[in-house]
């Protein structure tokens, strides 16, 4: 996959999970949080294994298990969080994944990162900030819980830069798909006595469950053989900005100049770190240019 369509794909993902977070809100709000998820990642699971089973390994079971078990922390917090704020809050905490994944990154396998790539989560951040309207010692119960999803999402992203190199993605995709569905099924009797979901949160299973898990941790987890830890979280932060986006236009939740500054800012960190790359190319093929020939 060339490093642009990644880049392409990648943001579709965004604007599918941006405009995920209302209708998910809308559904706990009916369903509650872990038949949500028992019933969204079963719907995954069973669509990956009907699709890519036969693809699967041991190999792959292995590391797309541990994949999964720290992409369903996330979920879990997120979905619970929802309960306590607004979908475009949801979405916009959600986005601190950009600092805390190449962080993560850093920390677990000592990754070392360009100048360019701290900038942009950098600026990434006073984007968050401006975006959420609070700094992140000064959040609420539910925005709290959504801090703890994003530091499970900078840790699952860079666990999927680190493994999807090595295996196939769509065998790591239904691994961790299947890995998901398993604990939320389990967790299902324990949380509430098991019923079927009404008729109003179907679509948001069926929407959330296929397009935005089972294509979606495909198309991130195919992605991620191409992109580095940094510039995968830079991308993904285009996720709060669509969820601002559709939290307005569906919900009618306001964003004022502060948070439109930041989702400009956010634009901003995503065009650096894409353009660099592709400008410190052009000048080592240019003759007299850094790198090429005089």
């Amino acid at each position: 996959m060339p490093t642009w369509l990644a880049t392409v794909l990648l943001v579709g993902v965004t604007a599918v999970w941006g405009l995920t977070f209302v209708m998910v809100r809308d559904a706990i709000a009916i369903y509650g949080v872990i038949p949500f998820l028992a019933v969204r990642f079963a719907i995954a699971g069973g669509s990956s294994l009907l699709l890519w089973g036969r693809r699967l390994n041991r190999a792959a079971l292995v590391a797309g298990g541990g994949i999964g078990v720290v992409l369903a922390a996330g979920y879990l917090l997120q979905t619970w969080g929802l309960r306590h704020t607004t979908a475009t809050n949801s979405g916009l905490i959600t986005g601190l994944f950009v600092v805390l994944a190449p962080i993560a990154d850093r920390l677990l396998f000592g990754t070392r990162l360009r100048p360019v790539a701290w900038a942009a989560v950098a600026v990434s951040l006073v984007g968050m900030t401006l975006l959420t309207g609070r700094l992140p010692t000064h959040l609420a119960l539910g925005d709290l819980l959504t801090l703890g999803c994003a530091v499970a999402f900078g840790i699952h992203i860079a666990l999927l830069s680190r493994h999807s190199p090595r295996h196939d993605a769509l065998a790591l995709t239904a691994a961790q798909m299947l890995a998901v569905a398993v604990l939320f099924l389990a967790a299902w009797p324990v949380a509430a006595r098991p019923v079927a979901p009404p008729r109003e949160v179907w679509l948001a299973l069926v929407v959330t469950g296929i397009f935005a898990s089972t294509l979606a941790y495909l198309i991130q987890t195919a992605a991620q053989r191409r992109l580095s830890t940094a510039r995968t979280a830079v991308i993904l932060t285009m996720e709060p900005v669509f969820a601002g986006l559709f939290g307005f236009a569906l919900a009618g939740e306001r964003l004022g100049p502060p948070a439109l500054v930041g989702a400009a800012l956010i634009f901003a960190a995503l065009l650096l770190v894409e353009v660099t790359p592709l400008v410190r190319a052009r000048r080592r093929r240019t003759p007299g240019g850094p790198g090429g020939h005089t």
